[in-house]
């Protein structure tokens, strides 16, 4: 059976063949009793065939009742609108099956994965239930277990990344309500930290997140603070530096780097990268190029690839600095060591407008970057 295509009868309708069989989800004392009372199919969701939102949640709170360990994940996809957009659909269904697939595949033996809907999926975990088991476990899931890979379909190759929060009955939380919050906060709290990630819950760390104060903290909040910094203080360089700790805390990455007129990356810090001669190449009529896969960029800009490369950069945003009559002036990159990400629409149209206060300054003062 091919991932997306119907699995047993009507892709609209009902029936599927279970990604779970009767035998592996009778180990479990709850379905097993359900299992008495209703058909498989019934226990099922019925595009991907792993447990429906409302058993999976089910199993959960008696877990909690009994007084048994686990822990529990929640999945969401990262840009999903984006590929149902771009791809069709049906080829958003068949990514959802094969993550089902691959998330039920790898938790076999030791736990159970449900969809909570749209792209969002839960997990139970019932072997690991400290931190560092935990921390063990999500590091093979975004290693290619289940995300962090090509789904290879028919009609395209999409890249699947998501987002995770994680937490533990009931060394986070006693009861349910308190756990499903928990996760829902270090969930949130990974997608304000540019997706592609997975949080587990810690005290010290987590316990004041406050989600609807994260949301409060808009594009508005974020571009009036960059215009306000950047205006404060005199010289082309300085204004740069200025708005690099807000560019750092907005964007999660730990420096910003520029090019010149001399064709040169640095850091906004002072450090000298290397050339990047070529890294035009990669923009013709756009304004912004992005890339999780340097490969791809080898043969367009091999210079300024092999840099990266050598830097271990595994992704990254570069946003031209052009001036109104159209004329590039350089460049500005984040790219991060060591740290798969997707870039966000936001985050994208803060380097751009960055870039293009930038480009004002420079045809008003005749300043330019070195």
């Amino acid at each position: 059976m091919k991932c997306g295509q119907p699995k047993s009868g009507d892709r609209d309708g009902k029936r599927v063949n279970a990604m779970y069989t009767r035998e592996q989800l009778r180990k479990y004392a709850y379905f097993d009793e359900k299992l008495q009372e209703m058909e498989l199919e019934n226990l099922l969701d019925p595009l991907t065939g792993i447990i429906s939102r409302g058993h999976i949640l089910w199993f959960a709170q008696w877990l909690i009742e009994h007084r048994i360990p686990f822990s529990l994940g929640m999945l969401d996809l990262d840009n999903f609108k984006f590929i149902n957009d771009t791809y069709g659909h049906h080829v958003g269904d068949a990514v959802l099956c094969r993550v089902a697939e691959d998330l039920a595949g790898y938790l076999e033996g030791f736990g159970i994965a449900g969809r909570y809907g749209g792209d969002e999926f839960l997990f139970i975990n019932l072997r690991d239930v400290t931190y560092d088991a935990n921390k063990q476990m999500l590091t093979d899931i975004y290693e290619g277990k289940v995300l962090r890979k090509n789904v290879y379909l028919k009609e395209c190759e999409p890249y699947i990344t998501g987002t995770i929060g994680c937490a533990t009955f009931p060394k986070d939380a006693e009861d349910f309500d308190a756990l499903f919050d928990l996760i829902d906060r270090t969930l949130y709290r990974g997608k304000s930290k540019g997706r592609n990630c997975y949080i587990i819950y810690v005290t010290e760390k987590h316990a004041n997140i406050e989600i609807r104060q994260i949301a409060r903290h808009g594009m508005y909040t974020t571009l009036s603070s960059l215009v306000r910094q950047y205006e404060n203080v005199p010289g082309l360089l300085n204004k740069l530096r200025a708005v690099t700790p807000l560019i750092m805390e907005e964007l999660q990455v730990t420096d910003l780097y520029y090019a010149g007129k001399s064709g040169v990356l640095h850091s906004v810090r002072g450090q000298v990268i290397g050339p990047v001669s070529d890294i035009g190449n990669l923009m013709t009529a756009d304004y912004l190029f992005s890339t999780n896969d340097l490969e791809s960029i080898r043969k367009t800009a091999p210079f300024f690839c092999e840099l990266m490369k050598k830097r271990e950069v595994e992704t990254l945003v570069a946003v031209k600095i052009s001036t109104e009559d159209n004329r590039t002036k350089g460049y500005l990159l984040c790219a991060e060591p060591r740290n798969l990400r997707i870039w966000q629409e936001a985050e994208c149209a803060i380097l751009f407008v960055l870039a293009k206060m930038l480009a004002y300054t420079m045809q008003l003062d005749g300043e330019e970057l070195p």
